[in-house]
């Protein structure tokens, strides 16, 4: 089996597959050929005749493109020799909001605001990055596509091989240099010499450089809880070492582990062995919870990824001769969605945390720098075809190398955060209002008509602001792109690109512990909120209200669960057909692209908005997938806050025949699983003049009230004293007053 490193083109994009499906003319006018690609990560370049016009680069080659289907988005891009965007292509994507949804035509459309760009400025950091035009409903998938060409084009310019002026070509004077694993090179070492020249390279930390380092960091929390012991003892005594290279790994290995490694490996995966001392756990805890080691990360070139354990082999001891014992030795192989680059400079982030008493923790973060010897890595230089006038000037190469980072290399999920301070904000207001009314309820419900139009108001908030202008409605895809994450390798970065939403979901996840699936359902949902403010028109129109039979309503709400198991099924094996069969849900046709698709799709959601006329949140009852999802975990909320009493279905049936989705069951008790916490059962409850039992304890204090009156305490002589309770003259026999008490 063949150790070589694959490269980031050919791992990522590669680039010739895509050339037949573009001709030169549509990135550089009267452009009539292509040249052989050059380099690596590959560009081709584009001749009118004999004179080059510029080169066509692939976005996924050069930097992070996974868009909101967590897969990458793939485009081409024209760049001309001064470093001047000249144009883009989008050729494959898996993005379920253009496949099914928003026309292509106008992601495109949008994506051409950069065309005539000059990427020079913002790749040596005196511009920032240009912005895309925002397309409602696709927000993420063009932001992520935009911030990838131009993460592309500056990290292309800021290498030498394009932006010189004057006809600048891809590569320099002299053919680029390729350098790869040498494999020829396989002879064992002992331990010494490997740590000698870098091929182990080491991390020692003492209990004096954490308890420092915490003291420094800032919070004065941490510098309160220092870890005992000298200050001279180990915390941690860490090692690292890539085994991919034969010489390394056959003598960490021994002849026989590393053979099975070398056949267990895929094209352009690469092993790396991780040891150490110490009474700090390099591993940690959390591998065994849920399958991360979450306190180690691989960085490079902007780029990271965590390992799981499935990534993960457990090693005894190493066989290299003079190798110390260590505490714990793990064998992890990077996933296939990671191209690490062995050739190339990369690092090993530590993570330190500490208890802060309860359950605050404070976090550090400790890097360990590894560059593979020069004496494992082959060069070879390719001859490209390029004009000799086209050569830049000698020193551009370490004039760009020299360069600052520049503000385009700011990950793009802060560049949005800090774009949506004021959405965030009026999204923090919302859940904390959301937050005051459900637990000040009792105040709240005791105020029937306030709370009525409190409930509307709120209700007409998230539905044009949070639904139609902001588009933040959450979606059974989010559960089904979720968990194809865990599965694939999970990336905060991917989540927190839709600032919203993921507020949202923490909110939501948040909820569920306290009331269930109801602070969505019942209150965040932009469609559940159209249907209710519909049906209360509908109500006030007078239009006839269904109500369901129970024995048919508790056979119809199943349905839900069927629906989302089936496209949980179905994300297994494919997740694009999961995201296509969750046009179940019509909250993509009514919310996100506010009815403007093709008819059956609007027909569909206009339907449900009808039938919902009838049969209050009829979707919401019978057919959410989203619902669904948050119904399951939803048995695990700690606390129960609405109040029921003793009479409550035995005889009284008054909050079972009113609750809007008949959440309710005859015998009294409500079924946290389809309540959506509108709280007009605890309106009910409180009503004096609804509630059978309130109506009794109304008519007792009125009674009582009466017979305390001025005229029945004069000494219980004279004439009975008739007085009116609950509407119906009531006669009073003459009686002592109470004595107090």
């Amino acid at each position: 089996m063949c150790l070589t490193y694959i490269s980031p083109a050919c791992a990522a994009g590669d680039l010739p597959t895509y050339l037949p499906k573009i001709t030169p003319a549509e990135f550089f006018p009267n452009a009539d050929r292509f040249g052989p690609p050059q380099g690596d990560p590959p560009i081709v370049p584009v001749y009118r005749g004999d004179q080059l016009q510029g080169f066509i680069f692939l976005n996924s080659d050069f930097a992070n493109s996974v868009g909101y289907s967590g897969k990458p988005i793939h485009l081409l891009a024209g760049i001309d020799p001064k470093g001047v965007i000249t144009g883009i292509k989008l050729v494959d994507h898996k993005e379920p909001i253009v496949l099914v949804g928003i026309p292509e035509a106008r992601i495109v459309a949008a994506m051409n605001a950069l065309i005539g760009k000059d990427m020079k400025p913002v790749a040596s950091g005196a511009e920032k990055p240009p912005q895309v035009d925002i397309v409602s409903g696709a927000t993420v998938t063009v932001l992520v596509m935009g911030d990838s060409v131009v993460r592309a084009a500056s990290k292309l310019i800021r290498s030498g091989r394009v932006g010189g002026g004057d006809g600048a070509a891809a590569s320099a004077a002299l053919p680029p240099v390729v350098k790869t694993l040498d494999l020829a090179r396989s002879d064992v070492r002992d331990w010494e010499s490997l740590v000698g020249d870098g091929s182990v390279r080491r991390l020692h930390l003492g209990i004096g450089d954490i308890n420092d380092a915490f003291a420094k960091s800032g919070s004065a929390a941490a510098g309160q809880y220092p870890e005992p012991g000298e200050a001279s003892d180990t915390f941690i005594e860490l090692y690292v070492a890539l085994v991919t290279a034969p010489t390394i790994g056959r003598s960490l290995l021994g002849e026989d582990g590393y053979q099975r490694l070398k056949d267990s490996l895929k094209p352009g995966q690469q092993a790396i062995v991780v040891a150490g001392n110490g009474p700090y756990s390099f591993k940690g805890s959390a591998y065994v919870r849920g399958g991360i080691f979450d306190r180690i990360e691989i960085l490079q070139d902007g780029n990271s990824t965590r390992f799981r354990d499935r990534n993960h082999t457990r090693l005894g001891a190493l066989d290299a001769v003079g190798a110390p014992e260590f505490r714990e030795i793990g064998l992890f192989v990077t996933p296939p969605e990671f191209t690490l680059d062995p050739t190339q400079p990369w690092q090993l982030q530590l993570l330190v945390q500490r208890s802060l008493g309860g359950r605050d923790k404070a976090f550090l973060t400790f890097d360990l720098g590894y560059t593979l010897p020069d004496g494992y890595i082959r060069r070879e230089q390719r001859a490209v075809t390029v004009p000799e006038s086209a050569a830049p000037p000698a020193s551009q190469q370490a004039t760009a190398a020299a360069a600052p980072p520049p503000d385009a290399d700011e990950p793009l999920w802060m560049r949005i955060w800090r774009s949506s301070t004021i959405s965030i904000g009026i999204t923090a207001f919302m859940l904390a209002t959301l937050t005051g009314i459900f637990f000040f309820q009792n105040l709240l419900v005791r105020r029937p008509v306030f709370y009525t139009w409190v409930r509307r108001g709120y209700l007409a908030l998230v539905l044009v602001w949070l639904g139609w202008y902001a588009n933040a409605q959450l979606s059974v895809v989010n559960v089904v792109t979720f968990t194809n994450a865990l599965v694939t390798g999970f990336r905060w970065e991917f989540f927190l690109a839709a600032p919203l939403i993921f507020i949202l979901w923490a909110a939501t996840a948040g909820g569920l512990l306290f009331w269930g699936r109801g602070p969505f359902c019942g209150w965040l949902c932009p469609f559940g909120a159209l249907q209710e403010l519909t049906n209360t028109a509908a109500k006030w129109l007078k239009v006839p209200q269904i109500t369901v039979p129970w024995g048919l309503h508790e056979r119809l709400w199943p349905i839900k669960y069927i629906i989302f198991l089936g496209l949980f099924g179905l994300s297994l094996y494919s997740v694009d057909m999961a995201e296509r069969f969750a046009e179940v849900e019509p909250f993509k046709t009514a919310i996100i692209l506010k009815f403007s698709r093709s008819w059956p799709f609007v027909a569909y959601a206009v339907a449900l908005l009808v039938i919902g006329l009838f049969i209050e949140r009829f979707f919401c009852r019978y057919l959410c997938p989203l619902g669904a999802a948050l119904a399951i975990p939803g048995r695990i909320r700690t606390f129960e806050w609405l109040r029921r009493w003793e009479e409550c279905g035995s005889p009284c049936q008054r909050c079972a025949k009113e609750c809007p989705v008949q959440s309710i069951h005859p015998e009294g008790h409500i079924n946290v699983n389809e309540c959506i916490y509108c709280m007009h059962c605890q309106e009910l409850y409180y009503d004096d003049h609804r509630c059978p039992h309130m109506i009794q304890v109304r008519l007792k204090r009125e009674k009582f009230a009466a017979m305390s009156s001025p005229a029945m305490r004069s000494g219980g002589k004279g004439p009975a004293t008739v007085i009116t309770a609950g509407g119906k003259p009531v006669v009073a026999s003459p009686v002592a007053t109470p004595p107090p008490n």
